[in-house]
């Protein structure tokens, strides 16, 4: 017992516990969230969110005990460990209720969304791959960028065909966050700036179907079928923040919440239950409780004691912010609604895992950082 207790000592004084308790209170108030959320149906909600927390968390303590190092230059088993999963989907994946994608399967009664461990494998082989090109003094070499480009392009390309354009988005915004982390050029952005700009025409006409493109135009074009159509959601979800004024009716007393009006209260628009509940004062709690990971993460990759630990932070960095960025503005109506979580809140075994794994990844980075001064 005095051993665990010396070992738990030093675990604690080797890696950062500002950010184990800022994940940990975020994880409280989601566990809240849902409690009161699950009202509206007989699913345990709860329990999946429970025992994905202590999957998530045993897998993170593990690898922030691990030297990140080791983990990059295994970079073929993440490689590896991301073909298997999607292969898994094209042979095994299923839709789940609330979706319209097959991006899921299912595993001993439980559904599992392999993208968000690709997400996770995709920062470790990019990280490497950045490392090896700065070792060698290629980075800013075209053909450099562009093999940087193919390593993006083909996770994302798999994932867009399983119908899972959200993550595709996300592995969008890693891939570049982590270009300007890792020294690229200015001028290849404005290029790519450029192809995108010309290739909207494409993107409009053949990779985006109907569905796509009605919850875009319902953005900018609302009118009383698109409220009760493809905005249906935004317009439920809007309304019960707003209902919800300063302070909200209180945690477990939401009429709206516990009627299941919003549409995925759970898990996407899990912000509209702190809305109706706990008011704007909520709301804010959580996006203040995200900001304060987000900086930490920051922080840690500020004192990283290598350029792979910064990248690795960077990554995660960009992962953690995007999600929030994507999720917020589709709960409030400035994006269309594309099935991205709110990290760490939203209900979703999967998602909840993932990022816990990403903290372990940094806390890893942590233990390992230069001196302060």
């Amino acid at each position: 017992m005095k051993n665990t207790a010396q070992k738990l000592r030093f675990y604690l004084k080797t890696t950062d516990t500002r950010l184990w308790a800022q994940v940990l209170a975020a994880i409280c108030y989601s566990i809240l969230l849902i409690a009161s959320m699950q009202r509206s149906g007989d699913y345990n909600y709860v329990k999946t969110q429970l025992a994905a927390v202590l999957i998530g968390f045993t897998a993170a303590v593990i690898i922030s005990n691990a030297d990140y190092n080791y983990i990059i230059d295994k970079w073929y088993v993440a490689a590896i460990i991301a073909v298997l999963l999607a292969v898994l989907v094209f042979i095994f994946g299923i839709r789940v209720s609330g979706t319209d994608d097959t991006a899921w399967i299912n595993v001993f009664g439980y559904t599992i969304q392999p993208s968000e461990f690709i997400k996770i494998c995709f920062i470790i082989t990019l990280t490497k791959h950045f490392s090896v090109l700065k070792e060698k003094e290629l980075l800013n070499k075209l053909w450099a960028v562009l093999s940087l480009c193919a390593h993006a392009i083909i996770p994302m390309a798999v994932i867009h065909i399983q119908g899972d354009d959200g993550t595709v988005l996300l592995f969008a915004l890693v891939f570049i966050v982590m270009c300007l982390w890792a020294g690229i050029k200015l001028r290849y952005f404005a290029v790519f700036g450029a192809i995108t700009a010309a290739l909207v025409p494409l993107i409009w006409g053949f990779v985006m179907n109907d569905e796509h493109r009605n919850r875009l135009l319902a953005l900018f074009f609302p009118d009383e079928s698109t409220v009760t159509g493809y905005g249906w959601q935004q317009y439920q979800g809007k309304l019960s923040i707003a209902g919800g004024g300063l302070f909200g009716s209180g945690i477990f007393n939401g009429n709206r919440v516990q009627r299941g009006i919003v549409p995925e209260q759970e898990n996407d628009f899990i912000l509209t239950v702190a809305g109706e509940e706990l008011g704007f004062i909520g709301c804010i709690i959580v996006l203040v409780l995200l900001l304060f990971i987000m900086l930490r993460i920051l922080k840690t990759a500020k004192n990283s004691a290598d350029y792979r630990g910064k990248l690795i932070c960077g990554g995660v960095f960009a992962l953690i912010s995007s999600q929030v960025i994507i999720n917020l503005g589709m709960v409030l109506g400035f994006f269309p609604v594309i099935g991205v979580t709110l990290p760490l809140f939203s209900s979703g075994g999967s998602s909840v895992i993932c990022v816990l794994i990403c903290i372990g990844l940094v806390q890893s980075v942590y233990t390992l950082k230069k001196e302060y001064p």
